[in-house]
């Protein structure tokens, strides 16, 4: 019988840990009682009801829509700071750049909502913008957050890259504009699309920066969240929180499941193409033979 070794016993205590909570919410969710801690049997009108729980569910689109809004802008901007840190490397200030764009990542959220709120506010006795705090304010502060993630994880893949491509597109008549759209663009795409993805899910994670930034019909999932399980957990909680889980481990599975059949794909081409060169070999090793 195989012993299970220290770093196998506390692989699945971390997971346990982390996994057996959210088993425990899922089941709940179907508890028929209103009270969350006790049992009352199984039940979906928990579920039925988040249809008539219109602030709850407008809070989860207003979430999602300035996830969304937030992913798109963290992608572009984060991508052209990281472009600018891999590819410029000479210039007046790049240090103190680079310091200024990763800043963010350890900057005590606090802070950044308090900064944030203060500009905002003197923002709008200057020049009258934005008059009242809002979904656009929400959407500034969580692209500024997440543009320093975005652009850690493309430069990354930024110095990975074989420049020699590049170089041969220009060399053989290529903008630079159409190099980046064209070649660079596809060959860091799997960066841009994690970038994303973590950018979606740290705006929809979101509570500090959007509780400083937020206005009156601005309330995003996580502040009615927090503010709903202060007066005690509520069944629908619950459930909305297992309809997050299950959207986000469908679109796992199909994310890798796309990636596995590139994988597949890629291997399969060159595999073929090794195959087509021992061909080429084998038959022109064979002419010489066959002439002499």
């Amino acid at each position: 019988m195989k012993r299970l070794s220290f770093s196998n016993v506390m692989l699945w205590v971390g997971l346990t840990f982390i996994y057996l909570p959210m088993l425990i919410m899922v089941i709940y969710s179907f508890n028929a009682s209103k009270l969350v801690t006790v049992w009352g049997g199984w039940s979906v009108k928990w579920y039925a009801g988040l249809l008539d729980n219109s602030q709850l569910m407008g809070s989860v689109m207003r979430s999602l829509e300035i996830a969304l809004y937030t992913a798109i802008a963290a992608v572009a901007l984060g991508t052209m700071a990281a472009f600018v840190l891999t590819r410029v490397t000479r210039f007046k200030g790049r240090t103190l750049f680079g310091g200024l764009v990763t800043a963010p990542l350890v900057m005590p959220e606090v802070i950044t909502g308090l900064s944030l709120l203060l500009l905002f506010v003197a923002m709008a006795q200057l020049i009258g913008w934005p008059q009242e705090r809002g979904l656009v304010t929400i959407w500034i502060a969580h692209t500024t957050f997440c543009s320093a993630y975005v652009a850690v994880v493309v430069s990354a893949r930024l110095r990975e890259l074989d420049l020699s491509i590049e170089e041969a597109a220009m060399d053989l008549g290529a903008k630079p504009w159409k190099v980046f759209f064209l070649i660079t663009i596809p060959m860091i795409a799997p960066s841009l699309l994690a970038g994303g993805m973590m950018s979606f899910a740290l705006s929809l994670d979101d509570l500090v920066l959007a509780s400083f930034v937020s206005g009156p019909g601005s309330t995003t999932l996580p502040m009615e969240v927090f503010s709903a399980v202060r007066l005690g957990v509520k069944p629908e909680i619950n459930a909305i929180a297992s309809l997050i889980i299950l959207t986000v481990s469908i679109f796992t599975f199909f994310a890798w499941y796309f990636a596995r059949q590139a994988e597949e794909r890629r291997k399969r081409a060159i595999q073929q193409a090794m195959e087509s060169m021992a061909e080429e070999a084998a038959s022109s090793n064979w002419k010489p033979a066959q002439a002499a």
